[in-house]
């Protein structure tokens, strides 16, 4: 009796097999975190958008400051969106790569050109709160699928973010 027992134990303590040929991901885990991650491309290219748009056209006191700050902030988010793009293409599947996909599926909406800098710096937060909560979910989604890869690929982007996000924060503090 307890010979079956103990078997029992070691049958469920083994980790669940992968299928997929290449990575160890069936199609649906595969599918899991390409669908998260797709949704973090598009947020992310709306993101990169907005960036390059209050960039050219910040005007005010404080233009040298936010026009360096988010030219630094659209090169980090163009290499980013690379990243997220490749690691999709890495299961076999295509990103989202027009405007009206990144339109259709992204949470962060564009803006106007006519904000105030401050303006600009505060909706920039507001993108980097949608941001964590898209990159989370494929840290959660990576974790349940066991993707390594993935899941350090985007505990980096959170890592930048959230020190993007204290430093904005603390520029906008008395506007």
């Amino acid at each position: 009796m307890e010979t079956n027992t103990m078997s029992q134990e070691v049958k469920q303590e083994q980790p669940k097999k992968r299928k997929h040929a290449l990575l160890g991901f069936d199609r649906t885990e595969a599918r899991r975190i390409t669908d998260a991650l797709n949704e973090v491309l598009a947020n992310y290219s709306m993101h990169y958008q907005k960036l390059r748009n209050f960039h050219w056209n910040v005007v005010g006191a404080d233009f040298f400051d936010v026009h360096e700050k988010f030219e630094d902030q659209y090169n980090e988010a163009k290499e980013n969106i690379d990243e997220v793009a490749e690691r999709i293409r890495i299961y076999g599947d295509t990103p989202f790569s027009n405007m009206s996909d990144y339109l259709k599926h992204s949470t962060i909406k564009e803006s106007p050109t006519d904000m105030k800098a401050m303006e600009m710096v505060k909706e920039i937060l507001k993108d980097y709160r949608i941001l964590l909560e898209y990159l989370t979910e494929v840290v959660e989604v990576a974790l349940d699928t066991g993707d390594s890869g993935t899941e350090d690929m985007c505990k980096g982007f959170i890592k930048d973010i959230e020190v993007h996000h204290w430093m904005m924060s603390s520029f906008s503090a008395d506007a």
